[in-house]
């Protein structure tokens, strides 16, 4: 069964998604994440991610509050992105409430301090974030591009010792026009090992069900959910 995680994405404190990473793009869902994070767990969801977008447009973790107002008021496991640039930033981010963190950013711009948190906290903890355009890695909350090809840059890591995986197509996230299965399905033939978790696109459950099909461990969500493309009951039933 693929592991259903929505996404709780924060700009100010709110509850927001945005499409193909534009923050001009911004459509608030709820005032209140944490009410948001209770529904999920109420309709039987473990697991959260969550995206400080804040952060991931600045150099730094801002929105480490709601974190903790979540953790504290919910038993989700959460994975936590979005501005983790030092080692102050990781350690906020665990002493409020995530257990595990994702990097992107920092782990094409520093490769030396993410190496050194995988080997410090453990594959368990630290997630690696490829976000793509094109094939092509892109950083700083989507804004930039970079020359760094998909396929070289997981073999990096992988030799590293990463063992999971967020990969979001740029370009379908938010958009609901399907998630890039062609893609995923390519990954997991170089590295059946990965715990990929699929992010960007999906739009209804039968792509949540294609995903499964095609082998895709998990699965990232949010803007289908809000939406009302996939209803809460949908969820349970596939929980």
């Amino acid at each position: 069964m693929i592991e259903l995680i929505p996404a709780i994405d924060i700009i100010d404190g709110k509850c927001v998604r945005l499409s193909q990473g534009d923050y001009g793009s911004k459509k608030v869902y709820s005032e209140n994440p944490v009410e948001v994070a209770k529904e999920f767990e109420a309709n039987g969801i473990r697991r959260l991610h969550v995206v400080d977008l804040d952060g991931a447009a600045s150099h730094h973790v801002i929105n480490f509050r709601t974190l903790e107002q979540i953790a504290a008021r919910t038993s989700l496991i959460i994975d936590f992105g979005g501005g983790l640039k030092t080692d102050e930033d990781l350690l906020l981010a665990f002493e409020n409430g995530a257990q595990m963190v994702t990097g992107g950013s920092i782990a094409v711009k520093n490769p030396e301090l993410f190496s050194k948190w995988i080997s410090q906290y453990g594959s368990e903890k630290i997630i690696l974030g490829a976000d793509v355009k094109d094939r092509m890695i892109a950083v700083n909350g989507w804004k930039d591009d970079t020359t760094l090809d998909l396929f070289p840059f997981l073999q990096g890591y992988v030799h590293k010792g990463v063992q999971k995986v967020i990969c979001t197509d740029i370009g379908r996230d938010g958009m609901l026009e399907g998630p890039a299965v062609d893609l995923y399905k390519e990954i997991l033939v170089q590295h059946p090992e990965l715990y990929l978790i699929a992010s960007g696109g999906v739009s209804c459950m039968d792509d949540i069900k294609a995903l499964q099909n095609a082998g895709v461990p998990a699965v990232i969500f949010g803007k289908a959910l809000y939406e009302g493309h996939i209803t809460m009951k949908e969820l349970y039933d596939l929980t």
